[in-house]
């Protein structure tokens, strides 16, 4: 049996917090960290870290939208970043941290849209929402030990969502709005 398959792309600070939240869906048939929107073909991870690929740490994810929609994807997607942070992401600042929804189609991309615009007005968050939305490029994928990296290293996750503030970010945001 052929699952019909889509692509989403997003970029939400470092990727090892952004594999888990979606990994754990129906629906969802991979997801792959890796580097996007750059200018650097193949770049290694210490070459975006230093800021000078214009690529952002990201995950690609691919789904079943039939099972899991977009709209839902977009929906998670929110719920795990600081939107109005443009300087990067909780622990992690620069310009391979910054946040962006990569639209693979032009539905994705009026949707992502539409999606920010509700966010903007549900007055969950005072200040601007400045994630953008970019048409997607060619995704690298990252060196192998980044793959999976709450499963392979879970304390080490753990601690890392914790200490970089994220979780609690999330937890007071979106605790009972989830």
């Amino acid at each position: 049996m052929n699952e019909k398959q889509e692509l989403a792309t997003f970029a939400g600070g470092c990727f090892w917090c952004m594999v888990k939240p979606f990994d754990e869906q129906p629906g969802i048939l991979k997801v792959e960290s890796g580097y996007t929107g750059g200018y650097k073909e193949n770049p290694t991870y210490e070459e975006v870290c230093s800021n000078t690929t214009g690529h952002r740490e990201a995950v690609q994810i691919t789904f079943n939208p039939d099972v899991f929609s977009y709209e839902r994807l977009l929906e998670l997607y929110w719920q795990q970043i600081d939107p109005t942070d443009q300087s990067g992401q909780f622990g992690d600042q620069g310009d391979s941290y910054q946040t962006a929804i990569f639209y693979h189609n032009e539905n994705q991309r009026l949707l992502a849209e539409q999606s920010k615009k509700k966010l903007a007005e549900s007055g969950i968050f005072k200040d601007p929402i400045v994630t953008e939305i970019i048409e997607a490029g060619p995704f690298y994928p990252a060196e192998e030990y980044h793959q999976d990296y709450y499963k392979k290293h879970p304390e080490r996750y753990k601690q890392y969502r914790i200490g970089s503030g994220r979780a609690g970010f999330i937890e007071k945001h979106w605790r009972d709005k989830a």
